[in-house]
């Protein structure tokens, strides 16, 4: 398959790559940890050996999957942060979160998901999010649409009467001071949901309907590219703050936040309200 002139393999073969990684490393550890078997990378930054296992097992597999492409892993990049720098060449790179919503999957519960993005310089190819829990897997392919694997998702929030737009807005200590003070703009005009801690079953639920919009202060690419694909690829928008919706995985170290919506209108309102302006946040 061909996207943007760059032969990638079969992304069906990739989700069922995935699927197989979960069943193997990371479900035998779900409530099963033991002691030694997850620490602290950072404050609050919890890392398991489901992590570890599930993106070393991965990582030879993609890469044979497609020669010459290299990989881009949540804990390879913190153990050696130059890697990032994988994100300015021109080859194909795989982009692995293993196990987004680690601290969820420590503690038993069953939000956290495994996303992986495939990117080229500024383009996003093809991105997947797979849920192990109930083996569900979400793929888009750049201008190819979207295709979920497995029962729809269920919807879980009430139907809106108020007009107000729906959102998450996950600012936090990771967010530069000035942007969580313009965070509590936006709050103030919405109704406010709360994060999953888990930003791609955030951006499942943006996808089912059930959110108008995404806002993070965490910019990481290993949290958004294959929830940005998904996004633009069902009619929205997705992207940093700043540069009007475009999400280029390279720019994640210098960027302050990550905005996604539903439809590009959405996008645009919260974005005006987070830079001081005046537009309505509301459904219409």
């Amino acid at each position: 398959m061909k996207v943007y002139d760059i032969e990638i393999p079969d992304p069906h073969k990739i989700a069922e790559l995935m699927a197989e990684i979960a069943q193997a490393q990371i479900l035998p550890r779900f409530r099963c940890l033991e002691e030694g078997e997850w620490r602290e990378k950072g404050p609050g930054d919890i890392v398991t050996v489901a992590d570890e296992e599930a993106e070393a097992a991965l990582t030879p597999r993609l890469q044979s999957l497609l020669p010459g492409s290299v990989v881009l892993g949540e804990e390879a990049a913190a153990a050696d942060p130059s890697l990032m720098g994988l994100l300015r060449k021109h080859q194909p790179v795989w982009i692995i979160d293993p196990v987004d919503g680690t601290a969820n999957f420590a503690a038993g519960k069953p939000d956290f998901c495994s996303m992986l993005a495939l990117v080229s310089g500024d383009r996003l190819l093809a991105g997947w999010i797979h849920e192990p829990i109930n083996g569900r897997t979400t793929m888009a392919v750049a201008r190819q649409g979207i295709e979920i694997l497995g029962s729809p998702q269920d919807r879980t929030l009430s139907d809106r009467t108020d007009g107000k737009l729906r959102g998450v807005v996950a600012v936090g200590h990771r967010g530069k001071e000035d942007l969580a003070r313009r965070a509590n703009a936006v709050r103030a005009k919405i109704d406010q949901v709360r994060s999953l801690r888990c930003a791609g079953l955030d951006y499942l639920r943006l996808l089912a309907g059930d959110l108008d919009f995404l806002l993070f202060s965490g910019v990481m690419p290993w949290d958004h590219a294959a929830g940005a694909l998904i996004v633009h690829e069902s009619g929205g928008l997705a992207g940093y703050l700043g540069n009007g919706g475009d999400y280029i995985a390279s720019n994640a170290l210098t960027a302050e936040g990550v905005l996604a919506a539903a439809e590009p209108a959405v996008w645009h309102q919260v974005a005006a309200t987070l830079a001081g302006g005046s537009a309505a946040m509301a459904t219409g």
